[in-house]
């Protein structure tokens, strides 16, 4: 049976009491290696996103394995990822310059406390911003939501609101494809939820000798 879309914060929801966790570890950031890792979106296009706009939102994982299954991974029946696109993003790891205070949704019970169930991190965005917003206005003061991963929920997500979260310090930032112990780690969450990582680099040919004897470069990209 559809159990339907997920209903809005009822209207006593500011009563409601939340399930707070004190979160004093890195967190795994992964990015576009062209932008900087400490950044608050404003797009509306993602699940805890402000509804209106009114606040940013950071999105990582508590772990190196949620960064990834969040953000390279994002359709369950994908199971091919280049190594050309893993050159593309980098993970940082970040951590605030305090602890950070998030509301809990990851225990049992917690998201029956609140009036949610789980559709609010795996079905329609458009209702899950609205509970973000219900969240960041809660008298609580949080600094984000800690929550399952949509394809992992055994690993937790976080989302950090702009204006509540700690300054986050960068402790260090490589791409996904980065030589020695970073591929090691690669090839474990790789094998951890069995996916294939094809090799594929580009290759410098020269095109013919033009009529006018003048030479050119053409790049071919080339898998193997």
């Amino acid at each position: 049976m559809n159990p339907g879309p997920l209903p809005a914060p009822p209207d006593d929801f500011a009563d409601s009491a939340l399930t707070i966790v004190e979160f004093d570890r890195p967190v795994f950031r992964s990015h576009s290696v062209s932008q900087h890792p400490v950044f608050f979106g404003r797009t509306g296009r993602y699940r805890f996103d402000a509804p209106d706009g009114s606040y940013g939102v950071l999105y990582a994982g508590a772990d190196i394995f949620c960064a990834f299954i969040e953000s390279v991974i994002k359709d369950p029946g994908s199971r091919l990822v280049t190594t050309a696109e893993l050159k593309t993003k980098a993970v940082a790891e970040l951590k605030g310059a305090r602890a950070l205070r998030l509301v809990d949704l990851t225990p049992s019970g917690a998201l029956k406390r609140i009036g949610a169930d789980a559709r609010l991190v795996s079905a329609d965005r458009e209702q899950a911003q609205l509970w973000s917003k219900a969240l960041h206005d809660h008298s609580v003061l949080a600094d984000g939501i800690l929550y399952p991963s949509r394809l992992d929920p055994a690993r937790h997500a976080i989302a950090l609101f702009e204006d509540r979260a700690p300054k986050l310090v960068e402790l260090s930032r490589q791409t996904w494809y980065a030589p020695g112990a970073r591929r090691n780690l690669l090839a474990q969450i790789a094998e951890h939820y069995q996916i294939e990582l094809i090799e594929n680099h580009f290759v410098v040919r020269r095109k013919p000798v033009s009529s006018a004897g003048i030479p050119g470069l053409l790049f071919d990209p080339e898998e193997r």
